[in-house]
């Protein structure tokens, strides 16, 4: 067998370092893998196995300051679209290369890919290097982000509880953005009806036609706001079934039977953060119970009492795990990063019990004094200018930094503060 060719170590070692990166920088470590080969203004990925952040982004502020869920979610379609009616080549991508698509609100040329877990790749404005042959470059880098793509679903469903609690964190953060916007342009549009329906109006024609405009973006706004809740909540049912998937190999190949105890059709839809946590710990805790001698069967049962994710697995086994046991203590871990209960019973000779709660709802973190908050100089002079009731383009200009810093600083200051808002946040400060 040949050996490696230095072209081909460089490859693996660059993509290495993307594999190992974490997942909050790994669009980073991607961009930069592909620079020499592709030149580009921005590197996004959309996936929606990253509940709390599903945008990946490096790249041109203008860009990944601005791209949307909605436009991404219109790129992958399209792409799908595409693989369906071809022509492909022989490796399933589209003949055509560079497209053209909407990212932060115009057209750009752009390489996109879908992996097969459906997470979305997009390269905008590239520039191959000389003497590229464009369908090989767009068949590697496909094979490529296959493997990356992969990873990132791995790293998900193995997590560690930092990772968790800031998922959560943030799915919530962009969960109250996206509330207070849709009430906003709700509002307007609502009153913007009411005006042009009044009999009192004049010019029925025009009255008519900007009726229906604001209409339609109601019926927009709505399927945007529905398309963000999707991603940060699964119907509990629909996360159990891929639970089951995920199961499914090690069912096949482990000699035990499964048996599924389904939560009710209509629950409570599960934060995506603990529909992770969920699956992630039922197969530890399958995986940790068939290690044991003698386990012939295994039931798992997912419940939803509309405050918390209950699971229970137990098995016909020596009944001789415990909460102390290699196998489990990480899996306890990762519930007590949501704020949940893990807890272990064994009966020797007849089997153990595995039972979990998580909360669906993260806990409201206790109002602390600016004293207690840890700023840094910076943090305290977006802070100062906050509770002066700037805005953030008037915060940038007034300590010359860019606008993306202030929404930074800010950001770390909700979090500190445990402030759900400016307003909030202000009237912590003023006491």
């Amino acid at each position: 067998m040949s050996s490696p060719t230095p072209a081909h170590t460089d490859l693996l070692d660059d993509l290495r370092a993307v594999l190992e990166s974490p997942l909050l920088d790994i669009a980073r470590a991607l961009s930069e893998m592909l620079a020499p080969t592709v030149a580009h203004s921005a590197l996004v990925i959309f996936t929606e196995d990253c509940t709390g952040r599903p945008r990946k982004r490096a790249g041109a502020a203008e860009i990944i300051d601005h791209v949307t869920i909605a436009e991404l979610d219109a790129i992958r379609a399209d792409r799908a679209l595409d693989r369906s009616n071809g022509p492909n080549d022989e490796n399933g991508s589209p003949g055509a290369v560079t497209t053209v698509v909407v990212v932060a609100g115009r057209e750009r040329d752009a390489l996109v890919w879908v992996a097969d877990t459906g997470s979305l790749l997009v390269v905008t404005d590239p520039v191959p290097a000389p003497h590229t042959d464009a369908g090989r470059l767009h068949s590697e880098v496909a094979r490529v982000w296959e493997i990356v793509a992969l990873s990132i679903r791995q790293q998900v469903a193995a997590a560690a509880p930092t990772y968790l609690i800031d998922s959560r964190a943030a799915s919530r953060e962009r969960s109250r953005i996206v509330a207070e916007l849709s009430d906003e342009h709700a509002t307007t549009l609502e009153a913007l009806l009411g005006v042009l329906r009044s009999p009192r109006s004049t010019d029925d024609a025009a009255r008519s036609t900007a009726a229906n405009i604001a209409a339609s973006a109601m019926v927009r706004l709505r399927s945007v706001t529905d398309r963000e809740r999707s991603i940060a909540e699964e119907p509990v049912a629909k996360a159990f079934a891929r639970l089951k998937d995920d199961l499914l190999p090690l069912v096949r190949f482990g000699g035990f039977d499964m048996e599924y105890v389904d939560p009710p059709v209509h629950g409570r839809p599960v934060p995506g953060e603990v529909a992770h946590a969920g699956r992630a710990i039922v197969r530890g805790a399958v995986l940790a119970l068939v290690e044991q001698h003698g386990v012939g069967r295994v039931r798992v049962q997912w419940d939803c009492d509309g405050h918390n994710l209950l699971v229970n697995i137990r098995d016909d086994g020596p009944g001789d795990l415990t909460i102390e046991s290699a196998s489990v203590r990480p899996l306890a871990a990762r519930v007590a990063a949501l704020d949940g209960e893990f807890r272990v019973e064994a009966t020797p000779g007849w089997g153990s019990d595995i039972a979990v709660r998580m909360p669906l709802d993260a806990p409201a973190a206790p109002p602390a004094s600016a004293t207690e908050w840890a700023l840094s100089s910076r943090e305290a002079q977006v802070l100062e200018l906050v509770a002066a009731g700037e805005r953030n383009r008037a915060i940038a200009r007034d300590l010359s930094i860019s606008e993306n810093t202030v929404k930074f600083h800010v950001a770390n200051l909700l979090r500190k503060a445990g402030a759900a808002n400016r307003v909030e946040l202000a009237a912590l400060v003023r006491g």
